[in-house]
């Protein structure tokens, strides 16, 4: 087992802040094994039975533990979790918490009190780079075609069976215990589709007929993917200007293995290095902002830029990905500047050691590695 230090000190300021958090992340991305190294940790897998039964009474159950650190995985397996965490948020604030599960808290109906002001929510994405580290390896090649998932990402020999096991356990596991949903065939092949087209414009219509289902219920689809994780759903940045594209989202699979596999890459070539580049830019972002708000930018001439984060200023910082810093075009960024002058600009290359700046007419471009990239933004 890996201890990843760098999600442990995250869940250890979570808890400074409050005494419940709620940890969120696909299946098998590492929740039970990060929770069960904490120090000190009563351990309780709500998937149990037994266990199920003794929340029955949570008063007696909290007394008995006051003070302690708890896990409770798997915790929309009880009657009423949220009413159990939100007893021991108001009743047992020396008690520290931490309730893992697979979407967010207000998902589904299963929760009927997303414990607002009562909780810090930590999201465990796919394996980043300071996990890389702590297991190890540092071999971006092998991150990007298995994946960050750690049963994925770790072993020797990944068999591709395990790709389809992930996707029938999301579906009896996560959507049918959260969400319901009829038609497996229908939902599961939207999934594998959003994966095997991970990073384009996303059109619901196009995705209709191949699932054999109408466009809202595309729409309710790609919702639930995002609520559990599965897709992030990147919309466009834009002051409504009618030169931009205002509307049109784009959508990411949670994970480059998963994309790799439903498009039958099983060695990757120099080409397909680039967009897995850009996933893989946009895993780490997300892990160390813990933030979904990323947007893109995009005109109607065809000019786009990967990625645009909103700064604390209000200016946007436009993001491009390129796997090699000989690739870059600085055309989609004069183009964004020219509609919004101000921000910085910064390229993300995997070949860049140290940073260094460039400007190509007006404009500046700084480029750097994505690692010290990172840290700043964790800063």
């Amino acid at each position: 087992m890996v201890r990843r230090y760098f999600w442990l000190s995250l869940l250890e300021q979570a808890w400074k802040d409050r005494s419940v958090v709620w940890l969120a992340g696909v299946r098998r991305v590492g929740k039970t094994c990060l929770c069960q190294s904490l120090p000190g940790i009563e351990y309780f897998d709500c998937e149990l039975p037994r266990v199920r039964r003794m929340m029955l009474d949570p008063q007696s159950f909290f007394d008995g533990l006051r003070g302690k650190r708890i896990v409770f995985d798997e915790i929309h397996r009880l009657q009423n979790p949220s009413e159990l965490l939100k007893i021991a948020a108001d009743h047992y604030p020396h008690t520290h918490l931490v309730a893992t599960g697979s979407s967010t808290l207000g998902a589904s109906t299963k929760f009927r009190d997303t414990l607002a002001g009562r909780k810090r929510d930590l999201w465990l994405t796919p394996m980043c780079l300071p996990d890389m580290d702590d297991a190890k390896r540092t071999d971006i090649k092998h991150r990007l075609l298995r994946g960050g998932l750690p049963p994925f990402f770790l072993p020797d020999k990944l068999h591709e069976r395990d790709f389809q096991e992930w996707m029938d356990a999301y579906w009896a596991k996560d959507i049918q215990e959260l969400f319901r949903l009829e038609r497996r065939d229908s939902f599961q092949r939207f999934t594998e589709l959003v994966m095997a087209q991970s990073g384009g414009i996303f059109d619901a219509t196009r995705f209709a007929r191949p699932c054999e289902v109408s466009r809202p219920t595309i729409a309710n689809y790609l919702r639930v993917l995002e609520a559990t994780f599965v897709a992030h759903v990147i919309r466009p940045f834009s002051s409504r200007r009618p030169t931009e594209i205002v509307a049109a989202p784009k959508v990411y699979a949670f994970d480059t293995g998963f994309t790799c596999y439903y498009r039958g890459w099983q060695d990757l070539r120099n080409d397909d290095l680039g967009v897995l580049w850009e996933h893989f830019v946009l895993n780490e972002i997300m892990a160390r902002s813990q933030n979904r708000e990323v947007f893109y930018w995009r005109d109607k001439r065809g000019h786009e830029v990967d990625f645009v984060v909103v700064t604390n200023r209000k200016k946007p910082l436009a993001i491009e990905c390129k796997w090699s810093a000989n690739n870059f075009d600085p055309a989609n960024l004069i183009a964004l500047r020219h509609q919004h002058p101000e921000g910085e600009n910064i390229v993300l290359t995997h070949d860049v050691e140290r940073a260094f700046s460039r400007t190509y007419g007006a404009l500046k471009v700084r480029f750097q590695s994505l690692r010290s990239f990172a840290e700043l933004l964790a800063s």
